[in-house]
């Protein structure tokens, strides 16, 4: 401990959650922050309380001081974070993260790192922001057999698929509304394409698991594809169009992670979670089922998840050789993950068939000769170019007779629209 006995912390990263951090840690006592690094070191920043000493564009500086005793990596992307964060742990420092990409590809060389260097890695605010979820599955809830979990974890993704839903509006539209309100980046590929919310899946559902998740296995679809109609379709038949990131673990111990689009029941909690909000559900025993939701991004709310694992930290220096066991990485088994093809889901299928005598009965037929059972079949409208547009709701079926299906209904010459997968 420096003087006064004030913990010493190292801030990489003055961005919005940056910001959050410093402004939030300043009514802590036992902390001082007392180094930053930022990128660009001419910019002005309005941050009361600001010392422009502190203030550094090496990184380096931070991780190679000797009395700085806790770093917080608030930038994001893998590299330099990866390097800055090994030589922090080698220098006998403990970490906190938000950095969901780094965790995803290349946690477990940083926790096998940590554990040799008798380090912490914590990072809360890498899967829901402000949402507490990390810690509560650690401790509260370690006593559980958690196997299903289902997640809105990303925002932008999420504001836009309401706002379609509120609006009626087109998918380009919206996206264009959202980046001109800073909801959505420049280049929206990240959250769009469902990569930030693969990365918060993969190592949620590590932790929940026991189990090491390579991210390249995970099944990834984004929202692109998503249009009004599909929207007003779902709407009628009772669901709601969600970015959903789940993971499953089966009774033999195989994992299923995944993220798309899915039609969700307006009967299930996540169907109501809009906007930039974010929500995790549980299923597990003895605990049953469980919803925690919040905020999942935004300068304050991932400052409050950061500044909790900074906190928790620095209440453990000096207390114990070891600490905070409960929060380290105790797996080193890699799942075994199931590919998309082999799983089994319902399904939603939108179709512009010809508007041909029997085009239903042929759909059908299709279906049938594939081994796909259908809930409902319905022929919404004619278009002016006599064109039918055609939903499919299936019952449960093998991704793989699926795609089968959706192949043999295009090679009949009709135009398959949209398959989304339909929450069970």
């Amino acid at each position: 401990m420096g003087k006064n006995n004030k913990i010493k912390i190292g801030l990489i990263g003055l961005g919005t959650v940056g910001s959050g951090v410093f402004k939030t840690l300043k009514s802590f006592d036992n902390i001082e922050v007392s180094k930053i690094a930022v990128r660009n070191i001419n910019k002005k920043r309005n941050i009361e309380g600001l010392d422009d000493s502190i203030i550094t564009d090496n990184a380096y500086e931070i991780v190679n001081d000797p009395e700085i005793e806790i770093v917080a990596e608030l930038v994001g992307g893998l590299e330099p974070a990866f390097d800055l964060i090994a030589t922090a742990i080698k220098n006998g420092k403990h970490i906190v993260t938000a950095n969901k990409e780094l965790l995803a590809k290349r946690g477990e060389e940083l926790f096998k790192i940590a554990e040799e260097n008798n380090r912490v890695i914590l990072y809360e605010a890498a899967i829901a922001g402000g949402i507490p979820i990390i810690m509560p599955i650690k401790t509260i809830l370690a006593g559980n057999k958690i196997n299903h979990i289902e997640a809105i974890v990303n925002g932008t993704t999420n504001y836009i698929l309401t706002k379609m839903d509120v609006q009626g509006a087109s998918y380009l539209d919206v996206l264009k509304e959202a980046q001109a309100l800073g909801y959505a980046e420049a280049d929206p590929t990240g959250d769009v394409e469902g990569f930030d919310a693969a990365y918060k899946i993969a190592t949620l559902a590590s932790i929940t698991f026991l189990k090491r998740i390579d991210i390249n296995k995970v099944y990834r679809e984004g929202i692109t594809k998503i249009r009004a109609i599909d929207m007003e379709a779902a709407n009628d038949l009772g669901y709601k169009i969600k970015l959903i990131a789940s993971a499953n673990m089966h009774e033999n111990g195989d994992v299923d992670v995944r993220v798309h689009p899915m039609l969700v029941s307006k009967k299930s909690t996540l169907a109501h979670i809009d906007y930039v909000t974010n929500a995790v559900s549980l299923k597990g025993h003895p605990v049953g089922s469980i919803t925690l939701s919040g905020p999942g991004a935004g300068e304050f709310p991932t400052a409050s998840s950061v500044v909790g694992d900074i906190l928790a930290i620095a209440a453990e220096i000096g207390k114990s050789d070891y600490i905070l066991p409960m929060m380290r990485c105790k797996h080193n088994a890699d799942a075994n993950m199931i590919d998309i093809k082999d799983t089994i889901n319902k399904y939603y299928i939108s179709i512009n068939a010809k508007n041909n005598k029997g085009v239903i009965g042929k759909i059908g037929t299709i279906c049938a000769n594939n081994d796909i059972s259908l809930e409902s079949i319905v022929q919404r409208c004619v278009a002016e170019d006599n064109t039918a547009n055609i939903t499919v709701i299936t019952e449960l079926v093998k991704e793989q007779d699926m795609q089968n299906a959706i192949k043999q209904i295009e090679q009949d010459g009709n135009k398959v629209n949209n398959l989304i997968r339909v929450q069970v």
